[in-house]
């Protein structure tokens, strides 16, 4: 089954410098830095109010930042309008979903692989997603408002896939899921990384972004604090006492 364009083989894929966003006067991120690797899962943890989503809101450029520079897959794209980022091949999959509730499920698909980007392979982009999500294919028809919320979580990922990313950017996927749904978004992400796809994961369940990064920054007031591979800061102490909850 034919997956999403893969992206060249630059490393890292996307490079964050500098990076700062104020609201309304208050900084939500300073002087962030970090990168992600072509071909793997790059986790952004941190607490609430860290400046993770406003950090990937000013990747995608659903927001603008103040300064910083942020190059992707070879190219400078701060200040491009979302749009533009999407047709360069980087998806944000938003935290909250955001589906079109009164579209059935196809129509959501539909509408998001209608990018001039990914118009050609929109035939192959729906097969890749119907079968990397069953349940979708069994709910096709359904209205996206009355599907559950690891229901909508998967259709919030398959529009992201329906538009060819070389970069698929997911913000708090599991929140507000139940454990089994977490779980099982989870073994998702694996699938999708299994199939080729570069992730950059915004995640507050710190151990089981942990668990499958291959790479991960820590987060505090706006910039970055710690890095180190998901196995080295599942097991650093301090991020165990600050983040886990284990002394």
């Amino acid at each position: 089954m034919a997956g999403p364009v893969q992206a060249s083989h630059l490393a890292p894929l996307l490079e964050v410098r500098g990076l700062a966003f104020d609201y309304g006067g208050v900084q939500a991120v300073q002087d962030c830095s970090f990168d992600v690797s072509n071909g793997g899962i790059t986790a952004l943890i941190g607490g609430n109010g860290a400046g993770k989503t406003t950090s990937v809101l000013s990747v995608s450029g659903a927001r603008r930042a103040r300064k910083g520079h942020i190059r992707f897959d070879g190219a400078d794209i701060l200040g491009l309008p979302a749009h533009e980022v999407v047709e360069r091949g980087l998806a944000l999959v938003p935290e909250g979903r955001l589906v079109f509730e009164q579209l059935s499920v196809h129509e959501n698909l539909l509408i998001a692989g209608h990018t001039a980007r990914s118009r050609r392979r929109l035939k192959d982009n729906l097969d890749y997603v119907y079968d990397r999500f069953p349940r979708l294919q069994e709910r096709r028809q359904q209205n996206a408002g009355s599907l559950s919320g690891g229901e909508q979580q998967m259709l919030a990922i398959g529009r992201g896939l329906m538009t060819s990313p070389k970069l698929l950017i997911l913000d708090e996927p599991s929140l507000g899921l139940s454990p089994i749904l977490v779980s099982t978004i989870f073994r998702l992400i694996r699938d999708l990384h299994n199939d080729g796809i570069s992730i950059l994961l915004v995640e507050q369940n710190l151990h089981q972004a942990l668990a499958i990064a291959d790479y991960a920054y820590v987060l505090e007031k706006g910039r970055v604090v710690q890095s180190g591979t998901g196995h080295e800061l599942l097991n650093d102490p301090k991020v165990k006492e600050a983040y886990l909850g284990v002394a």
